[in-house]
């Protein structure tokens, strides 16, 4: 008996919002308990197979060894290690992950790396070089996401700012205990943050740290923000409302500037979430393609995300947040002037951090140039438009919204999942979402390789016809996220979620 029988025959049909209360208390009785971990067995099983192929190939250690093994030998296990997993993504399989990926690339910014691998911004009296590089990497992101259209003021306090982060998550979090910080100076006690359901998982984690409610309204039959909605769901504990360019799992841009005209009636701040886009956009417009205003040339606009380590093409580990304005950037600070150690602050959630991905990061900016970024981006959109049309062609699929180059595709009358699994055969790596259920693509650099877009389509269009004749076999992707996606008690799902994450860390 699957999990998914073993929650109804025990729950029958409550209503979903009783579900996943109903589904902790079945889980002690011990007939339920019993068949539940047996069917977890099975599946995390073949999960850490898959998480440890290198399991008795190559030495493991579960406590230091007694004399140091030599560079030598340490070097040869790691070089087998990177150059089989290089394989995986070189060839342009993988959907994201690797933006870049060109081998003179690679090396220039191992190069930066290894210059600075002992840079701390956090002691920025002994590398004043940290400081330099991220302040620049903050002006240039601003310049080009619309910061020039906002004075600095007389104090050179009311322009565009912001700091490098670890990350998109890191960004987020970040731009959203700001939004509540700022909130309680105005008495906001029980803060609001008013979303799509489309936007990133990070919100989420936003809420669950800083104790933020999340207000999430679904997306319209175009897969982008509902501004009407939105707009009603505002109350007077609403810090701030969200939009993506373009959100992760559609590939589709919000109405930015309708929620941001919003925002600024209501005096509430307005955060675009453009880590995935914000290195792309930019240079998609002056092009010529259809992209809508989306930054800080918006009035209403008061916070950007947006990741230099997709397609700013940094090394993976940087992001940049930016804010309308330093009053409300400090917001964001830490300080403390009471401690034995000192005087103490730090501008992130961390306080050492690596300043040589800064450092790469700079690098790698200054060294593309925005001739450089014009050209990456010319050729990812003309690569994502050949994929579009190619999945728009296969009977059976359908490309979900209007998207540039994250492109989403769902099917009707067969297992979108089990076409994503034999593609998974053929080598590609892809992103399974649900709600509704469906596919995506995410091109970069990789895939603009002589070849590649042909060969995804001819895979793809394989699976497809796999599929359509044999619609009933099962698979070992599939009914994971057949389950994710359909079975109502979300307790299920994190705790297989949460069982995953103890494999990543088993030896």
């Amino acid at each position: 008996m699957k999990i998914k029988d073993v929650v109804e025959k025990q729950l029958g049909r409550l209503p979903p919002g009783m579900l996943t209360g109903a589904f902790k208390v079945a889980k002690k009785i011990p007939w339920v308990r019993e068949r539940i971990e047996r069917e977890y067995s099975t599946m995390l099983e073949a999960m850490e197979t898959s998480l440890r192929p290198y399991r008795g190939e190559f030495p493991s250690y579960t406590a230091l060894p007694a004399e140091g093994t030599s560079r030598t030998e340490v070097l040869e296990v790691m070089r087998a290690m990177s150059e089989r997993e290089e394989s995986r993504w070189r060839d342009g399989y993988v959907s994201g992950a690797v933006y870049h990926g060109n081998r003179d690339h690679i090396e220039f910014l191992s190069e930066v790396y290894a210059l600075h691998s002992q840079v701390n911004p956090l002691h920025s009296d002994l590398w004043p070089s940290a400081t330099k590089y991220e302040a620049e990497i903050v002006a240039m992101t601003a310049a080009m996401l619309g910061g020039d259209a906002v004075p600095a003021g007389p104090k050179g306090e009311d322009g565009v700012c912001g700091v490098v982060s670890s990350g998109g998550t890191e960004s987020i979090l970040l731009a959203m205990k700001t939004y509540r910080d700022q909130a309680r100076q105005r008495g906001i006690k029980h803060p609001e943050l008013v979303l799509p359901t489309s936007a990133h998982a990070a919100f989420d984690k936003a809420g669950l740290y800083f104790g933020i409610e999340l207000v999430k309204v679904p997306v319209g039959p175009d897969f982008k923000a509902d501004v009407a909605a939105m707009t009603q769901a505002i109350t007077r504990n609403t810090i701030a409302l969200v939009g993506s360019t373009p959100s992760f799992p559609h590939g589709v841009i919000d109405p930015i500037e309708s929620l941001s005209e919003v925002a600024r009636g209501h005096g509430i701040g307005m955060h675009v979430d453009a880590c995935l886009g914000g290195f792309v956009l930019p240079w998609a417009e002056r092009l010529g393609y259809k992209v809508p205003v989306f930054d800080f040339r918006l009035p209403g606009v008061t916070s950007m995300s947006a990741d230099t380590h997709k397609y700013g093409y940094a090394a993976k580990g940087t992001s940049v947040v930016l804010y309308r304005g330093h009053a409300l950037r400090r917001f964001q600070y830490y300080t403390t002037t009471e401690w034995p150690g000192g005087m103490y602050f730090s501008p992130t959630l961390a306080g050492s951090r690596p300043g040589a991905l800064s450092a790469a990061a700079w690098a790698a900016m200054v060294s593309i140039g925005e001739r450089g970024y014009m050209d990456s981006t010319r050729a990812i959109l003309e690569t994502a438009a050949t994929i579009r049309e190619g999945i728009e062609a296969i009977p059976g699929l359908r490309v979900l919204g209007d998207p540039l180059w994250v492109i989403a595709f769902a099917a009707d009358d067969l297992d979108v999942y089990r076409v994503m699994e034999h593609m998974s055969h053929q080598g590609w790596n892809l992103n399974g979402l649900h709600k509704p259920a469906c596919v995506h693509l995410c091109v970069t650099l990789r895939h603009t390789q002589d070849g590649i877009a042909e060969r995804f389509l001819a895979d793809l269009r394989e699976a497809v016809s796999v599929v359509t004749a044999t619609p009933s076999e099962g698979g070992s992707i599939a009914p994971v996220y057949g389950l994710a996606g359909t079975i109502p008690v979300r307790g299920v799902v994190s705790d297989v979620l949460e069982r995953y994450m103890d494999l990543l860390y088993k030896v």
